[in-house]
């Protein structure tokens, strides 16, 4: 027995769940939440308010609540998977009946001391309930019909009502996330053609529908298509957004204009700075260097995620910490292609870094269920 393992032995359980909590992993968080900080005081001209010292208290409320979900023993989670699914369910139609707009869409329930955007809980708790699905099922039973259509319309009904409020973007995170769990769960791949197929099909009747008395989409979100495919088509107005972007990411060259020296961000021409389009004012100000480094800290904590998923003999721990490191990884790689005009501008923010209560509140609670996950499993 080592020095280390013969003092552990003797800690109390509580300090010893300290130790085993991933604190690589905590590091890491914590880098990429201090790169936010740094962002959001530039794009305040200098500034800890309004947006650095509200995204810092929202942080150490949201770390808090990742050491208090870490301790909790991972049966917990499991056990309550389909409540948390529910509440999420009850409070995306409380948005449908008395939801705050913004932006034109109804998105979020105001609770005061900040907006409450009930999606961005839904991420998570459908790939709980799908993880607690799961491992209740038999795996000889994982690909047979019945079994794969029950998982299916848990992941649609949330789907639907996101649809309503409308956000697009949500919607094909929690599809393509939920889809993740299913497929890694072990669900055949002739599901996941028959779901591409689906797919093509549903884009065609998408694009045939505009202009018709059935039309699929809003017309901002076909707005947001044809910037996609042409943005110099309307460079000052539907355009505007993804032109400027661009801009910004090229004006940064390889190490970038310096902190607080972008153009772009302190003149205003890059709107969304603090929240969807953050990662361009980092581009800008710190260059091609600035924005690997991000997405290399991104990288490691999905290392880390996996590492200890496939580390843990519990499913339900294991598919939950896969499925929530692919959520992570949406996020991040949905917004990166967005702001670089590689996919359409869908509002989904920065993991982390994006100036927002309820994203970041949501991804540190993801990561205490990872945290949860990794204390407690066999050793």
């Amino acid at each position: 027995m080592s020095y280390l393992e013969y003092n552990v032995k003797y800690v109390p359980s509580g300090a010893r769940k300290i130790l085993y909590l991933n604190w690589p992993l905590i590091l890491l968080i914590t880098a990429a939440a201090s790169a936010g900080f740094l962002m959001l005081y530039s794009v305040a001209g200098g500034s800890l308010r309004p947006y650095a010292w509200a995204q810092m208290i929202r942080f150490g409320m949201g770390m808090f609540a990742m050491f208090v979900i870490a301790m909790v023993p991972i049966w917990f989670w499991r056990n309550v998977s389909a409540v948390a699914y529910g509440i999420s369910i009850v409070l995306l139609l409380v948005v449908e009946l008395f939801g705050t707009v913004g932006m034109g869409a109804q998105r979020w329930i105001d609770i005061g001391f900040m907006r409450l955007q009930p999606s961005e809980l839904t991420k998570i708790t459908v790939v709980m309930l799908l993880a607690a699905y799961y491992d209740w099922l038999p795996v000889t039973k994982t690909s047979r019909p019945l079994w794969v259509f029950i998982p299916v319309m848990l992941i649609m009904i949330p789907v639907a009502l996101v649809l309503k409020q409308p956000d697009l973007g949500t919607a094909l995170l929690l599809m393509i996330g939920g889809g993740a769990v299913m497929f890694m769960a072990g669900v055949h791949w002739a599901y996941f053609g028959v779901v591409m197929a689906s797919g093509a099909g549903l884009i065609a009747a998408v694009f045939n529908s505009r202009g018709t008395p059935w039309q699929l989409i809003k017309d901002y979100q076909f707005r947001r298509i044809d910037t996609f495919l042409d943005p110099s088509s309307d460079p000052l107005g539907a355009g505007y957004h993804i032109t400027q972007s661009k801009i910004a990411l090229g004006s940064g060259g390889w190490t970038g204009k310096g902190f607080m020296q972008g153009t772009q961000t302190r003149l205003n021409f890059l709107p969304e700075k603090h929240t969807d389009f953050i990662f361009t004012t980092l581009a800008e100000e710190f260059g091609f260097i600035g924005g690997v480094s991000l997405l290399t800290i991104y990288g490691l904590i999905i290392v880390f995620c996996i590492a200890t998923a496939l580390s843990n003999r519990d499913r339900y721990a294991s598919l939950l910490t896969l499925g929530i490191a692919m959520t992570f990884f949406l996020f991040f790689a949905v917004n990166m292609s967005m702001v670089m005009g590689l996919a359409p501008v869908v509002g989904v923010p920065l993991p982390l870094v994006s100036y927002g209560g309820s994203a970041m509140l949501v991804l540190l609670v993801a990561f205490g269920l990872v945290q949860s996950a990794h204390v407690h499993k066999q050793r």
